[in-house]
């Protein structure tokens, strides 16, 4: 015992001195000091509510009807009845035309069916009068009255017919609007010749569009179809070829202008050169807002409505590819967690797996946040998560 002390205090053998210090050594390395953020960040609960996903892609607007304005005879342009840029209706009279000759030919044509209703009523007479001869006439002479009244009947349908035309004709001299729509400027002005559309086509005078509805073509890239095509599979989208589903349409005024419309063509084959599917959507246009030959942007829906948690894209960071969020635990501890990102939808991004409803996660302040860094309350700015999204 007496080895065992020295001036009064005990001795540790060295082996477990050694062992002591390792161990102490050991706790210092696995307890370090947890880091203070010394800068206030921006801390928002994720949004829930329910979400469709969408794709955007770029359109141009087109009129359902275009029609190039032509005379079905030639003749000299005497009156325009209308305003260039003025909206007609089916059926107005646009242009006219010297309507003489027209008038001429349909008199003509009158008078000669008055010339043979005239032989026609003779020789219905001639061939009555046969008739009651017949034991005085040859069976020669009463065939040529008959084939004489069957011939001036069928010129006399032919005259008929003759005037149909001829009043077609003059129909034809004043052109009426085909469709109802807007006008666009004058291709001729009176006193020129206009040619027929049998002539080489004929003189073009106007063109007129229709106004409302109005359509949309967009085409949708392989990617998306196929997307959407995984989806219907998974029972979480109907497929683009089931015509009726709503799109919604936008102008590049800043996202003042939207309106609704409907899908009503999905073409046949995606087009190998662009490798594109061609669609088109139909839209109400009562106050001629959209204009055919404008640009706008359709958004299109590729799955089902659902739940979904949703923050601002500025919390958002990345690490190595992956997408990560910021989010602060029971005790204020940032926890870097990578999460699977989803579609945008008014402005937030659908977070699909890696968080959970009522978790804090920092907006603003990201790049700050490392893993690991205490984040005090008095350090925690609390802000909407829909402050950033548009209006």
């Amino acid at each position: 015992m007496a080895a065992a002390y020295y001036f009064g205090a005990p001795l540790i053998p060295s082996a477990e001195v050694s062992k002591s210090a390792k161990g102490e050594a050991k706790a210092e390395k696995s307890a370090p000091p947890i880091k203070k953020l010394d800068v206030k960040v921006d801390v928002s609960t994720p949004v829930e509510r329910e979400v469709i996903d969408s794709l955007d892609f770029a359109a141009r607007m087109t009129a359902i009807d275009y029609v190039e304005v032509r005379a079905h005879v030639w003749g000299y342009l005497n009156k325009v009845n209308f305003k260039e840029g003025d909206m007609v209706k089916s059926g107005d009279i646009l242009f006219e035309l010297d309507a003489r000759v027209y008038e001429n030919q349909l008199h003509q044509a009158k008078a000669n069916v008055a010339q043979v209703e005239a032989k026609l009523k003779f020789d219905e007479a001639d061939l009555e009068r046969s008739k009651k001869v017949l034991n005085a006439i040859s069976k020669s002479d009463l065939e040529k009255a008959i084939s004489a009244r069957d011939l001036d009947l069928a010129n006399l349908e032919l005259a008929k017919e003759s005037v149909k035309q001829s009043e077609l004709l003059l129909e034809y001299s004043k052109i009426a609007a085909p469709i109802t729509g807007r006008t666009s400027a004058y291709k001729v002005t009176t006193g020129n010749l206009v040619q027929s559309g049998d002539q080489n086509g004929g003189t073009l005078l106007t063109t007129i569009v229709s106004v409302d509805p109005i359509y949309a073509y967009f085409d949708v890239d392989e990617g998306a179809v196929l997307r959407n095509m995984n989806l219907v599979r998974d029972g979480k989208a109907q497929p683009f070829r089931n015509l009726g589903a709503k799109v919604r349409l936008r102008l590049d005024d800043g996202g003042k202008f939207s309106r609704e419309g409907t899908i009503d063509f999905v073409d046949n084959q995606i087009n190998p050169k662009t490798g594109t599917l061609r669609m088109r959507a139909s839209f109400a246009n009562k106050d001629e807002s959209l204009t055919p030959g404008l640009f706008s942007t359709v958004t299109l829906p590729i799955g089902n409505k659902h739940r979904a948690l949703l923050v601002r894209e500025s919390a958002l960071d990345n690490d190595q590819g992956s997408r990560v969020l910021c989010i602060l635990n029971g005790n204020n501890i940032v926890e870097r967690r990578r999460v699977v990102v989803g579609g945008k939808h008014d402005g937030l991004v659908e977070i699909e797996s890696g968080l959970r409803a009522g978790e804090k996660v920092i907006v603003k302040g990201v790049q700050l946040a490392q893993g690991g860094t205490r984040v005090e309350p008095d350090m925690q700015n609390s802000v909407p998560m829909l402050e950033e999204t548009p209006k």
